[in-house]
């Protein structure tokens, strides 16, 4: 029962075969340039949620400081 949760039902057995291929495709010198280009990419989404997130936030205080409508 060693799985992962995030993946299901992906064993060790899997995981180092992917591996294996990952190494044999784009050799041991590429892969940490794959990993930074990855690193990058990561960081520039959360940078790219984190900008919409305060974005929403700001149009949230619009919508609450604007005046309330004149109840009937």
């Amino acid at each position: 029962m060693n799985h992962f949760l995030f993946l299901g039902s992906i064993g060790w057995g899997e995981i180092l075969i992917v591996l294996l291929l990952v190494i044999l495709l784009f050799g041991g010198k590429k892969i940490p340039e794959l990993m930074k280009g990855l690193g990058k990419g990561v960081k520039s989404f959360k940078e790219g949620m984190k900008d919409v997130e305060d974005d929403m936030k700001e149009i949230k205080k619009e919508i609450e400081t604007e005046t309330p409508k004149e109840k009937k």
